[in-house]
């Protein structure tokens, strides 16, 4: 087994090292956060993870793992360190290496042996070279360091399980013994390896998400055009679905994609390919439809409304997928802060992200309108004049029909994730709009609340 150091504790380097771990190896996460490292030693994950936790308390008290700030001793003679820091995207679309420079020049001045150091963030085509040359500029000691790519795959909200029983292993080297070292480390578990060089590991990474990230934005472009001519986006899904040049995954339409890697990585090759004098078409009409699809609900209900001063809107769900409490680009930072702008009095849910949310939009008097954070949908939807679903979180598919015509003072859904049946949302008296759908209106909205005004906003 081998000695490795993992740098940042974020979903990907936090997620590997205690992967690692569990294989068997001995483990050094580093993080520069001092409260972070105490809070991981005592056996809490500082992300939503499901696993995450026990798998840490599990490797901390078998000796496999250890959490520190003091990088120089966690490098000094590590077999391999793996960097897992951020790579943010800047204004212009380019990838923020700045996090992933400070830690080469740390490892460089801090190595006393042979090492292999491992880039698993996403970094443009072309960034492995330029840390290998980084790291040479830096180097204190006489000793053989060389860097390979080894980009991850994880879904967050079961990246554990994406990174113990992955579809295959891609390692990105130019020599022969850093492949080998590599192999050797991943050799516990068992899992196919795509050994290739460092661009081309690099790419693999940025195509196979800017492609999983065109089939959605596709998906939604075709919904869009079935809302037009009466057909049911769900129905065309599950007949292309049986096509296996097309596959199942990814044809589930909604309000765009989110979180850390499809916009991040959509930009950041449309921007590599413009610095190279080329413009992917493809990757910028999904970019250009994402950001349209994202608010496409909140334009259907203003079509619907006059105003959304005074109404009280429920919001179920903050985070852009279940299973995580991730809030990057979640459709709810895109349309939340359009409802408060127009005087909404908004009521959210959601079981992990609302601490996280209420970073952005503090409870109470928000901008025009505010907002209240809620502990169960119930009192999200109590007298609630329109109802927004981000998220399909299981305590939200959970909600029946009924619930919305019995809680809210106006049944009127506006459902971003397709999660109802839209004859059962008929039959309850619910008006229904969804992504792809024909919209389910019904002749009479009287909620039974309050039967005779039932309709006021």
């Amino acid at each position: 087994m081998y000695k490795i150091a993992v740098a940042g504790t974020g979903y990907v380097g936090l997620v590997a090292g205690v992967c690692f771990a569990e294989m068997g190896h001995q483990v050094t996460c580093v993080d520069i956060d001092e409260d972070k490292v105490k809070v991981m030693k005592s056996g809490v994950s500082p992300i939503f993870e499901e696993g995450l936790e026990e798998l840490m308390q599990k490797n901390y008290t078998a000796g496999r793992i250890e959490y520190t700030t003091n990088y120089q001793d966690a490098y000094k003679d590590a077999d391999a360190v793996f960097l897992g820091v951020g790579t943010p995207e800047k204004e212009d679309g380019s990838a923020d290496l700045s996090y992933i420079a400070t830690v080469a020049r740390q490892v460089a001045e801090s190595v006393e042996s042979d090492c292999l150091v491992v880039v698993k963030s996403t970094v443009p085509v072309g960034t492995n070279d330029k840390v290998e040359q980084f790291i040479q500029d830096f180097l204190i000691n006489e000793v053989n360091v060389e860097v390979a790519s080894n980009p991850e795959f994880l879904a967050q909200g079961s990246a554990v399980h994406d990174t113990l029983y992955a579809e295959r292993i891609i390692i990105g080297t130019e020599t022969e013994w850093a492949e080998e070292l590599l192999k050797e480390i991943y050799k516990p578990f068992n899992l196919p390896i795509v050994s290739v060089n460092r661009r081309s590991a690099e790419m693999i990474k940025y195509a196979s998400n800017d492609f999983l990230a065109l089939k959605i934005s596709y998906m939604n472009d075709i919904a869009n055009l079935c809302e037009l001519v009466g057909a049911d986006i769900k129905d065309v899904a599950e007949g292309m679905s049986y096509d296996e040049r097309i596959g199942s995954k990814f044809l589930n339409a909604g309000i765009g994609f989110g979180g850390s890697c499809f916009p991040k990585d959509t930009q950041a090759l449309d921007y590599l390919a413009k610095q190279n004098g080329y413009e992917l078409k493809t990757v910028k009409a999904a970019i250009d439809v994402n950001k349209i699809q994202k608010i496409s609900l909140y334009k259907k209900a203003s079509k619907r409304l006059i105003t959304f001063n005074g109404l009280k809107v429920a919001v179920l769900g903050l985070t852009f997928k279940p299973g995580t409490d991730d809030l990057r680009e979640s459709p709810s930072l895109d349309n939340v802060p359009l409802l408060l702008d127009q005087g909404a009095d908004v009521y959210a849910y959601d079981p992990v992200g609302a601490e996280n949310f209420a970073k952005f939009y503090p409870e109470g008097p928000n901008r025009r309108g505010s907002i209240t954070y809620v502990s169960n949908v119930e009192e999200a939807l109590d007298d609630a004049n329109v109802c927004f679903v981000f998220t399909e979180w299981g305590e939200i598919k959970a909600v029946t029909p009924e619930m919305y015509r019995g809680l809210m003072r106006t049944p009127l859904v506006y459902d971003g994730r397709n999660i109802y049946d839209i004859q059962e949302m008929k039959k309850a008296k619910v008006e229904y709009h969804s992504i792809g759908r024909e919209p389910g209106r019904v002749e009479v909205m009287r909620g039974e609340k309050n039967e005779l005004q039932s309709t006021r906003f």
